[in-house]
């Protein structure tokens, strides 16, 4: 047979194969699987450049499925392609299998999760954008999209960015079948209005049918001709197709088909056709990444220095050290401090405007080919963005975010720029750590220490300045903590982090003078918290009170009673933290509404040591 019958064959295949794995799980996307099977049989033949032994080779090709439903799909490629065998294929959806879903990095040709519409084509705008501007390979990207996605707004920042990046190493196949979860589109069919849409947001866009596989090859030669921007093909499917009981028909989505061995036999029944995929271009070197040794911006003790402003310095020293660091910002990086590294080293900063949820997937998408990847932002605003970082911890990824202006004590702009709930957001991902520093030296050592660390993880700044009070030779590491002051006599601890450290020490000079002793803790590391320090003090003091420039709820007064549930005697704890919706002010005043000033923990330290037991 000819290479187009052989296509036709292998997207029959791979519908059959859909069809089966579903209805053996009792559950999956099979109809949604079935309407780009003539799409990936095409590109699997002849397009996509991969070793599938060697998933970790640097030149060959990303596959990306934003529609990560259509795992069916996705799993049949790669069993036609020898990665998975018929017995590992029927164990999809089963526990222990790594054909999970949707698919994740458990199975190793897959770079990142997807699930979660809209994510997929912003990775792999990242991933392409790491090919173009940092790796210098002639590696492409193919994203496989569904229409209901093109309705989020993550896609829409995609591209925009990839357009502006130039990104001609990136192709997008949106696989446009009508039919969502529950109604129709908005768009339905009408090709011709989204490749409008693309078109003005500056890509190649490419309308056609998207089970008429002449028209594929055709596209795709195109779209690999394509130079100096992003191509998109736009393909008209129908959703179940080759099966006349589901195609085109509402009320199919996400469930197995009805009598799948019927289904198989209108499709002609199973095949075992083999695909060998063509090499990837290794014509250009890979990068090799260098490293020297640090040297740390430090300072002196009394000094003040708001500690964004050590997180720019930290960061671009670690950039001069390591050429694997590169930094990402939401257009605020003269706010953020990240604008020090990008006038040390341009050619790794990437301004990612005010998109944040394009910057978290950049940054994934870096991640995905190695680069030790920094993201900032205000605080507030990494909220816009959750649900990615929430996903690349399901993709196992490394992120290092650094979130700025946190809390009241920004001041005057108000309470739409104070996150107030980032540290109960970012302790809530999976394995991640939060990171809340009181001083510059605390944070230069902190940033650092983060270019190595597996997970995510998150490193709050201030907008003020704060005195330094962490020696240069202190060791400052995930996990620990800095006791400012304590006697045998202390009668009760005050642990606090961020702004309210110097706060809370204020406190505890007045209340020595009103002779009660009160222990400082400033736990900079909010999870993991240092646990063995909490609960000593707990133990030695027998009262805490946990103060923090955050909502009551998750923080650090949360990270500390969970330090102290497990202890054998009760200990008395008071949670001290913005309560009330605040307004603008100067940062003095707000502190003080909040009860997390000086004035206000000494006096809930003073209650709390005069209250009976």
């Amino acid at each position: 047979m000819g290479d187009n019958d052989f296509r036709r064959e292998l997207g029959k295949q791979l519908r059959v194969d859909s069809v089966r794995v579903s209805a053996k799980a009792g559950s999956g996307h099979p109809t949604s699987s079935m309407s780009a099977a003539d799409l990936m049989a095409v590109l699997l033949d002849g397009h996509l450049r991969l070793d599938p032994a060697q998933p970790g080779d640097p030149h060959r090709d990303h596959l990306v499925f934003s529609k990560g439903h259509a795992s069916p799909l996705y799993y049949s490629m790669y069993k036609a392609v020898g990665v998975i065998s018929e017995d590992e294929f029927l164990t999809y959806r089963t526990f222990g299998s790594r054909l999970e879903g949707h698919p994740t990095p458990r199975f190793a040709p897959t770079d990142v999760a997807t699930g979660s519409l809209g994510q997929g084509l912003p990775i792999g705008a990242g991933i392409a954008l790491a090919g173009k501007r940092l790796d210098h390979l002639p590696f492409r990207v193919w994203v496989l999209c569904g229409d209901s996605e093109m309705a989020e707004g993550s896609i829409w920042e995609a591209f925009e960015h990839a357009a502006h990046y130039e990104l001609d190493n990136l192709t997008v196949v949106v696989d446009v079948n009508r039919l969502g979860q529950t109604t129709e589109t908005m768009l339905g069919w009408d090709v011709d209005t989204y490749a409008a849409r693309a078109r003005a947001f500056g890509w190649h866009a490419i309308t056609l049918d998207g089970h008429d596989v002449e028209a594929i090859e055709a596209a795709y030669v195109e779209a690999e001709a394509t130079t100096g921007r992003p191509t998109v093909l736009f393909a008209k499917t129908k959703k179940g197709s080759g099966v006349e009981a589901v195609e085109n028909r509402p009320g199919n989505h996400g469930k197995p088909l009805d009598d799948p061995n019927a289904a198989i036999a209108e499709l002609g029944g199973r095949r075992d056709l083999e695909v060998t995929l063509a090499e990837p271009d290794t014509s250009a070197p890979v990068r090799s990444h260098s490293r020297v040794e640090l040297s740390l911006p430090l300072w002196d003790l009394g000094e003040e220095v708001a500690t964004r402003e050590a997180y720019g310095e930290a960061l671009t020293a670690l950039g001069a050290a390591r050429s694997d660091v590169v930094a990402l910002d939401g257009e605020v990086s003269n706010s953020t401090k990240s604008e020090m590294f990008a006038k040390a080293h341009p050619d790794r900063y990437f301004e990612m405007y005010i998109a944040e949820q394009q910057m978290i997937a950049a940054a994934v998408g870096f991640g995905v080919r190695g680069w030790t990847a920094y993201a900032s932002t205000f605080a507030a605003f990494l909220s816009r963005a959750y649900d990615f970082i929430r996903m690349a911890a399901i993709s196992r990824a490394n992120l290092r975010l650094s979130g700025s202006h946190a809390g009241v004590s920004i001041g005057p702009d108000g309470p739409s720029q104070m996150a107030l709930e980032d540290l109960a957001a970012l302790r809530a991902v999976h394995g991640s750590v939060v990171l809340h520093p009181s001083d510059a030296n605390q944070t230069a050592r902190l940033v650092a220490e983060l270019a190595d660390r597996e997970g995510i993880s998150y490193l709050r700044t201030l907008r003020a300045k704060t005195m330094v009070r962490t020696g240069k030779d202190e060791n400052v590491h995930i996990g620990g903590s800095r006791t400012l002051r304590s006697s045998a006599d202390d009668q009760v601890t005050i642990v606090a982090c961020g702004i309210t450290v110097g706060e809370a020490e204020h406190a505890a000079a007045r209340l020595a003078d009103e002779g009660v002793q009160a222990r400082v803790l400033d736990c900079y590391s909010v999870k993991p918290i240092d646990v063995a320090a909490v609960r000593a003090a707990a133990r030695e003091t027998g009262a805490v009170i946990t103060v923090e420039d955050h909502w009551p709820e998750g923080g650090l007064g949360d990270a500390v009673l969970e330090a102290l549930a497990e202890l054998p005697d009760a200990v008395v704890v008071r949670k001290l933290a913005v309560r009330e919706m605040p307004a603008s002010g100067t940062p003095e005043e707000l502190l003080a509404a909040a009860g997390i000033d000086h004035e206000g923990i000494a006096e809930a330290a003073q209650a709390l040591v005069s209250a009976p037991v």
